[in-house]
């Protein structure tokens, strides 16, 4: 099967997160069994406009943001499969992250879209009122309008009951199991000698990065040799406002911004931190969390959709209201009683064991050759 995939983002792009990493792995086992996979994503600086990464075909045109119109990889998709794939695919993958790319009003190849979460708030949360509001409402008509026809695939119960608010019917969206990639340390190291929270993500206002500074600030209240690791990274102009931000609280000798780093980088400070927290007002999954778990770091999140799919409370991590405030005592109160700790701390190294990203590729082909239509 010849699989065509449009997705904003590929996962070399700097600003690529959870969604991508997803992509790539399902789309790395289906070339593994036989299949074609080819990617249009956008282009990014010092990218180049075609690649081959474990297989996968990737094509990069255009700006992720669609606000650059004929620019964007949303249009840029358009042209492209005029010119060089209609009538050569398969199936077309329409990977959705506030804006689908609209192939239900021009590509005839069977079809299925592929949504990690519904934006609605976060529209205004990322562009303001204008755009923020511009953006909903285009939400709201595609998938009441556009989008009614075809099938939808997303990651938990929790997207998948957002999809059902915004007039999807049930019976048009499959929740496939999500896999976690795993380095497997042999040896896990000790943890930091200095009460250690670790962040991972996008360095951006929907990932929560500032709500984790201020936990870090409140939490230094009662433990006042606590650290914050920040691991991603995010827009240079933005990531400069977050570090006078730490200055301006006095906090940059207890913040280290790690900014990208290797997979087994990330893994031995995730090993090595004691809380990973995760303060997204938003998340279709959160890939971090098993992650952490795996190397026996357990997380406090806000009580949003993903983190609420995964954690059970006080067995395997810890959910709170969304709030800096609710996540500092969470953490005050596991790092002081140690007997909680290891509760959760043994259970998150216990709900590892139900990701695996084999299944995943292997049940969703099969949804998709189902359902594509």
């Amino acid at each position: 099967m010849k699989i065509l995939i449009f997705n904003w983002r590929d996962t070399m792009n700097p600003s690529s997160g959870g969604a991508e990493i997803l992509t790539h792995e399902l789309a790395k086992r289906w070339v593994r069994e036989g299949n074609e996979v080819i990617q249009f994503s956008s282009f990014f600086e010092g990218a180049k406009k075609h690649e081959v990464i474990d297989g996968v075909k990737i094509v990069r045109e255009g700006t992720a943001d669609a606000r650059y119109l004929w620019k964007s990889v949303h249009f840029r998709a358009f042209f492209n499969y005029q010119k060089k794939f209609k009538g050569k695919v398969d199936v077309v993958l329409d990977e959705i992250h506030g804006l689908p790319f609209f192939t239900t009003l021009y590509i005839k190849e069977r079809k299925i879209a592929l949504i990690c979460e519904v934006a609605d708030d976060l529209w205004y949360k990322m562009y303001g009122f204008f755009f923020g509001f511009l953006g909903r409402v285009t939400e709201i008509i595609y998938l009441r309008l556009l989008y009614q026809s075809i099938h939808f695939l997303t990651i938990s119960e929790s997207s998948r009951n957002d999809l059902l608010r915004n007039g999807i019917d049930q019976k048009k969206i499959s929740v496939i199991p999500m896999g976690v990639h795993l380095l497997g340390l042999k040896k896990l190291p000790p943890k930091e000698k200095n009460p250690t929270l670790l962040f991972v993500g996008r360095l951006s206002k929907p990932k929560g990065i500032e709500d984790a500074i201020l936990i870090l600030e409140k939490v230094k209240k009662n433990i006042p040799n606590a650290k914050l690791w920040i691991i991603g990274r995010g827009d240079k102009i933005y990531a400069k406002f977050l570090k006078a931000e730490i200055k301006r609280k006095k906090l940059q000798n207890s913040t280290i911004f790690w900014g990208f780093i290797s997979e087994e980088k990330k893994f031995d400070l995730m090993s090595r931190a004691h809380i990973l927290i995760v303060p997204s007002i938003k998340e279709g999954f959160g890939l971090t969390l098993p992650e952490a778990g795996s190397v026996g770091t357990p997380t406090i999140a806000y009580n949003v959709g993903g983190p609420r799919d995964i954690i059970q409370n006080g067995r395997n991590g810890i959910v709170v209201d969304p709030n800096p405030k609710s996540a500092s005592e969470a953490v005050f109160r596991i790092l002081r009683n140690d007997k909680i700790y290891k509760i959760v701390q043994a259970g998150a190294r216990e709900l590892v064991s139900k990701y695996d990203f084999d299944t995943s590729a292997k049940s969703t082909i099969l949804l998709i050759q189902k359902h594509a239509k």
